[in-house]
């Protein structure tokens, strides 16, 4: 879903025009000072009108997943956003880096690579990565090591089998029998099997001799050839390497390390006695980032990968440095409670001061506020952040968004709104306006209501708004974003464009869809009432560890809660108080301990795998009684009505991704001729009851009553009071049966239940 043809507005606003010609100059731009909506907007038309390679930098972690989301909805087609993911670990924390983010950065080293290495050819569309503060910080290996481990095969080249392997050992990857995850390869005979870390698919790699013959992607589930654009052969496989630490460079640093160690702390050297024999050996064992700092002496940084054409941008100046500030103090008072650190160990992120200065160097533009103290007299591009307005606020009151829409279409104005409502705004608009006579265009996407007597158009193709919409033209779109705004050209006061999203129309901050995360307890302990200190849990990433209780840690000011789990072999692991979600009791047969996992071993996920098997074929027995339930007959409920669509127009939140595709799959149940069979799971908050009355309500209209049983009499009081603020405005009998009734009134709603005036009992 892409609402990237709205972009195109730009190209009448002078003020961006001035933007991009200063950006060709010698010149520092400005901080714009935009504001928070306009920023993504922004941006994205700054990457599809430049083509460069670009870097987004922001400060906190959680601010990237925001402007991803963001970027999804606003970014044309043929770009796309790389986040470079932050080390799973805090800093000098002894723990394992998680697959998905050493993957992920090296992914972006390659991409930002290609047509810089001379053997790893350009890319079609310019590398755009998305970073924080702290993966940006993070040091890592030199862009020298980086090329000197990357190979590049080519069908014909002569190759020598050992060496070979050897180089891909030294580089991180993992000899296997069955190449199944990337940084795996394997050989049987003279084929040789490879899943680079940067590539979609595993390659496999014949020979004849020494000579490869052929190269072609498989599929590592099947192990068959696998088509990628019509064609499994490829003739050149691109192998960077599997790891930041390489292994090759860590054996030749275990001896120098071990005597360091031993020298400065000889008390806590079986700490890292583990360790050693796996660096001696050149091994890629699960800690090796740990290390990193101390393999390379000057190590690189993310600025040592950009081309010289990158254009970097900088979210805000002042949350950066704040990010950054917050950083270094936590990565201090780590430091400070390990004991097993060695006296002067090297800082595992850049000092900013060094770092800023290298930033400064390529002229960042940056979207907010900038240095403090660094504004501009002049301030040139001040028109840029005077164009946008924030939009009209109607805190869910639809008859005045209807007038307004009348108006502003009056006056030629062209209006989009981007709601996870479209469908039901779309069907309030066409209730509203079928008396007038104004010509509106109504576009919905996708189009969910077929009927209309308004001129219903759909973007095509239909999760796409590819084009700008005419002046004069209402377009609907079925998506999310955080906040609107009014594009206004100041030079004539013409409006280019108004954007209205939920933030505007029901007062919704973020109405983008909401993701199930576990909300941080205020005491954590409450939560681990039956956990305590010596038990056994499960983590969801790391398998089952040794729970030794609660420890807090002053990070930034704020004392923060963590739980400290004991692994196989003294490995470590601190869980955040928040993600407290992710761990479990372990539960066995018997009273026997079970066996501890390491950090970062392949058994806890061959485990998950096997669970996962277990569980598709119970899913398999489970189809065929449901195939055979499909047989019976049932009733088929009609299609909603418009007191329907009012009501769930009505409903004060934004609903949840998964609650909007629960209640449709509910409602499509109920209007097919078989019986509803449906278990609705969720957490407490996440609108079960919405759901619910939804169905109860769709029921009514096709003249049902309604039972709802709650467990506890307090529910029953909650949820009756739900109900009956929700259908106030319909023509809807609500009745209640609990000891909160006296025997009187509970015979009345039974006769009420009999004669059909009570619609929907609950109790």
């Amino acid at each position: 879903m892409s609402i990237s043809g709205l972009l195109q507005a730009f190209d009448d606003l002078p003020a961006f025009q001035e933007f991009l010609t200063a950006l060709d100059g010698s010149e520092p731009v400005p901080p714009l000072e935009l504001p928070m909506s306009a920023r993504p907007a922004i941006l994205a038309k700054l990457l599809a009108a430049r083509r460069v390679p670009t870097v987004l930098l922001t400060g906190r972690v959680d601010a990237v997943g925001n402007w991803m989301q963001a970027l999804e909805m606003w970014l044309p087609s043929d770009i796309s956003a790389m986040r470079l993911p932050e080390p799973t670990p805090l800093p000098y924390d002894r723990g394992p880096w998680s697959e998905r983010a050493r993957n992920g950065r090296l992914q972006v080293f390659t991409q930002l690579m290609a047509g810089q290495h001379p053997q790893i050819p350009a890319v079609d569309s310019p590398p755009f990565i998305v970073t924080s503060a702290r993966a940006f910080l993070q040091k890592t290996l030199p862009k020298r090591r980086f090329i000197s481990a990357t190979r590049v095969l080519r069908v014909g080249q002569l190759i020598d089998l050992e060496k070979l392997a050897r180089t891909w050992l030294g580089a991180g990857y993992e000899w296997v029998s069955v190449v199944e995850e990337a940084g795996q390869f394997s050989r049987r005979g003279g084929i040789l099997d490879i899943f680079p870390i940067a590539a979609a698919y595993p390659v496999r790699i014949e020979l004849f001799g020494d000579e490869i013959e052929t190269m072609r992607f498989f599929n590592p589930a099947t192990q068959r050839s696998l088509l990628v654009d019509g064609s499994s052969s490829i003739d050149r496989v691109v192998v960077p390497p599997a790891r930041e630490a390489l292994p090759e460079v860590a054996r030749a640093y275990a001896l120098t390390l071990s005597d360091t160690i031993a020298a400065n702390r000889p008390d806590n050297l079986p700490s890292w006695q583990d360790d050693l024999p796996h660096m001696s050996e050149g091994n890629a064992f699960p800690n090796l980032e740990y290390y990193l700092p101390l393999l390379y002496p000057q190590p690189g940084s993310l600025l040592d990968y950009l081309p010289s054409n990158v254009q970097i941008v900088v979210d805000d100046w002042p949350a950066l440095e704040t990010a950054v500030r917050e950083l270094h103090e936590h990565a201090d008072q780590i430091a400070n409670e390990q004991p097993s650190l060695p006296p002067n160990y090297p800082s595992p992120i850049f000092e900013w001061e060094m770092v800023a200065t290298d930033l400064n160097w390529w002229q960042p533009v940056v979207l907010g506020s900038g240095e403090a103290g660094d504004r501009s007299e002049e301030r040139p591009f001040l028109a840029l952040a005077d164009a946008f307005d924030p939009g009209p606020r109607y805190g869910g009151q639809v008859r005045p968004l209807m007038t307004q829409l009348k108006t502003a279409l009056s006056d030629n104005e062209r209006l989009v709104i981007v709601s996870r409502q479209s469908a039901r705004l779309a069907d309030l608009w066409r209730e509203e306006t079928k008396t007038t006579s104004a010509s509106t265009l109504v576009n919905i996407t996708p189009l969910h209501h077929s009927q209309s007597n308004q001129r219903l158009h759909t973007s095509s193709p239909l999760h796409e708004l590819n084009e700008l919409p005419e002046n004069g033209t209402l377009t609907f779109v079925n998506a999310g974003l955080a906040e609107g705004f009014t594009l206004v050209r100041r030079d004539d006061n013409h409006t280019l464009l108004d954007l209205l999203t939920d933030a505007e129309i029901f007062g919704w901050n973020r109405p983008a869809p909401r993701r199930w995360r576990p909300q941080r307890p205020a005491a954590p302990e409450a939560q681990f009432a039956d956990i305590k200190a010596g038990d056994y849990v499960v983590h969801l990433e790391y398998g089952i560890g040794l729970f030794q209780g609660l420890v807090s840690r002053n990070i930034g000011g704020m004392d923060r809660e963590y739980l400290l789990l004991k692994y196989a072999n003294g490995d470590v692991l601190y869980v955040p108080a928040h993600h407290a979600d992710r761990l479990g009791k372990w539960v066995g047969a018997d009273d026997r301990p079970p066996k501890m996992h390491r950090l970062g071993e392949k058994s806890w996920t061959a485990a998950k795998a096997k669970a996962q098997k277990a569980a598709d074929e119970l899913a398999g027995e489970l189809l065929e009684l449901y195939a055979a339930r499909e047989t019976i007959d049932g009733h088929a409920f009609t299609p909603d009505t418009e007191w329907q669509i009012e009501l769930e127009a009505g409903f004060p939140y934004r609903e949840t991704e998964d609650q909007l595709r629960v209640i449709a799959e509910v409602k499509a149940d109920m209007e097919r001729a078989q019986p509803m069979d449906r278990l609705i799971c969720g957490d407490v908050g996440y609108g079960k009851t919405e759901v619910a009355l939804r169905a109860a309500f769709k029921a009514v209209m096709d003249s049902k009553q309604v039972a709802i049983l709650v467990p506890t009499t307090v529910l029953a009081q909650q949820h009756f009071n739900t109900f009956r603020e929700r259908l106030n405005a319909f023509p809807v009998t609500v009745q209640m049966l609990s000891r909160f009734r006296t025997q009187a009134q509970q015979q009345r709603i039974v006769r009420g239940l009999k004669n059909g005036r009570v619609d929907i009992i609950i109790g």
